[in-house]
């Protein structure tokens, strides 16, 4: 027979609280969900956090940038031709140009030459024109004009000749051949009459004015009132922050255009081709077996395929010809041949998570497989996933832009980063300006890419979170 113990009826001065140390620190860990641990974590890392504001500025500069600069990319200014950023816009007013003679001078501008200089101005040299003469070479019966921008050394080099004049011909010439506000060095050579040319030469530094009628001020439509210019006056031409191209093309503008057809296809076809690539290895992944192997052995295939001879042969099919964008070409061989990799990292992902015990309870609980995948599987790699695509992204703008370049992708005058360097190529070494800055573009936003997926790779890893 058990006894049992009396009942006994609790109170409350029997819960006394326990004595607080404040000394002891609270070890208590803030709860925060894996996104907002994946922020703060990226947050912490100063690169890809100043990646971001980058990548951002990208898109701001090819979506709002044209609503605020309002400066059409293909129109061409012929003042301003393949101008550096902070060139001299200052023009004078002049009158319309008119015939002239090879005879008269301006007497003003005469008096104030060396009377001794063979070869000389007859007028003051301007963009409209450069009224040259020059006395008879003694022993010479023909002759031949240079212009130059460097200063003839000998007889040999005095540039390129730009007029021939035959025996008995006026000497005298006005040089309008595509003339910018700039030095430039005239020299006259003569020939004797068995056409060997003469040891002697005369020579003229010039340095042009930009000069503009009254009626091109209107036709621009500079915001200047036009009646009130009188010959002489000063104005001020288009501003072009960035300077001009070789065809006088503003080139901040292009390089807003360039920037929404290189991020267009930087974006998109990563986006396409990665989607694709997630589907096709997380369904290789579940299902597994013979199935995965055959999927994954096309998957090999696919990456064995040559790229630019896909590229050429999606260019002939679509009849892309010489000097034709080729867009859709390279759209389409970029989705096809670049999802492999993502299935493979997508399907090794899924081969481990498929093991994990909640997968198993859910497909006990009458899961589907297209439950069991979109609504398990796949948003567990949804931080491998992004992390891929921010390193396929600076992938296909540099992809973009070299064939662009070679001439396979954006043909001009379609603006894009690629095709822009290519079009510098001409002008590299007189007008440097014009390359840097479409490969600074190119450089900059593959480089922010490329850290923002290093520093997400970091903030999205499961792994780090207890070492913060």
């Amino acid at each position: 027979m058990s006894i049992r113990p009396p009942i006994r009826t609790l109170r409350s001065a029997d819960f006394e609280p326990l004595p607080q140390h404040s000394a002891a620190p609270l070890l208590v860990r803030p709860s925060r969900s894996y996104w907002q641990d994946a922020w703060i974590r990226l947050k912490a890392n100063r690169r890809a956090l100043i990646s971001l504001y980058i990548v951002i500025a990208m898109l701001l500069f090819a979506v709002v940038g044209p609503l605020v600069w309002r400066v059409d990319p293909a129109a061409q200014d012929v003042d301003q031709i393949s101008v550096g950023p902070g060139a001299d816009r200052r023009a004078f007013v002049i009158g319309p140009w008119e015939t002239w003679d090879g005879e008269t001078v301006d007497a003003a501008f005469t008096a104030q030459q060396d009377e001794n200089q063979g070869l000389r101005l007859a007028a003051a040299p301007v963009t409209q024109g450069v009224r040259l003469m020059w006395p008879e070479i003694p022993g010479a019966v023909t002759y031949r004009l240079y212009r130059s921008h460097f200063a003839a050394v000998d007889v040999t080099a005095l540039g390129i000749p730009i007029a021939d004049f035959a025996e008995g011909a006026r000497r005298a010439y006005e040089d309008r051949l595509d003339l910018q506000a700039r030095q430039y060095f005239y020299s006259v050579t003569g020939f004797d009459r068995e056409g060997q040319r003469l040891e002697d030469f005369l020579t003229l530094e010039v340095e042009v004015q930009r000069v503009i009628t009254l009626a091109e001020i209107a036709s621009k439509q500079l915001p200047v009132d036009v009646e009130s210019l009188q010959p002489g006056d000063l104005v001020m031409l288009a501003a072009h922050p960035l300077g001009t191209d070789y065809l006088g093309r503003d080139m901040l503008a292009r390089l807003m255009a360039g920037a929404r057809v290189s991020l267009f296809i930087g974006l998109l076809a990563p986006l396409l081709f990665v989607g694709f690539g997630v589907i096709y290895g997380a369904t290789a992944g579940f299902i597994g077996g013979r199935v995965d192997q055959y999927m994954m052995r096309f998957a090999d295939f696919v990456v064995a395929l040559p790229f630019l001879l896909f590229m050429i042969l999606f260019q002939v099919v679509f009849g892309i010809g010489p000097g034709e964008s080729g867009i859709v070409p390279m759209m389409i061989a970029l989705v096809l041949l670049s999802w492999p990799s993502t299935a493979r990292l997508v399907r090794g992902q899924i081969l481990q998570i498929r093991e994990e015990a909640y997968i198993s309870a859910a497909r006990l609980l009458g899961g589907s497989h297209f439950y069991l995948i979109f609504r398990h599987m796949i948003p567990n790699t949804l931080g491998v996933i992004l992390v891929t695509l921010t390193f396929a992204v600076p992938s296909a703008i540099f992809t973009e832009a070299f064939l662009s370049f070679i001439g396979m992708g954006v043909a001009p005058p379609t603006a894009s980063w690629g095709s822009m360097s290519n079009e510098a190529l001409k002008t590299m070494l007189t007008h440097p300006h014009e390359l840097f800055f479409p490969a600074l573009m190119i450089s900059i936003t593959v480089l922010a890419f490329n850290l923002l997926g290093d520093g997400l790779r970091d903030a999205l890893d499961a792994r780090m979170r207890g070492r913060d």
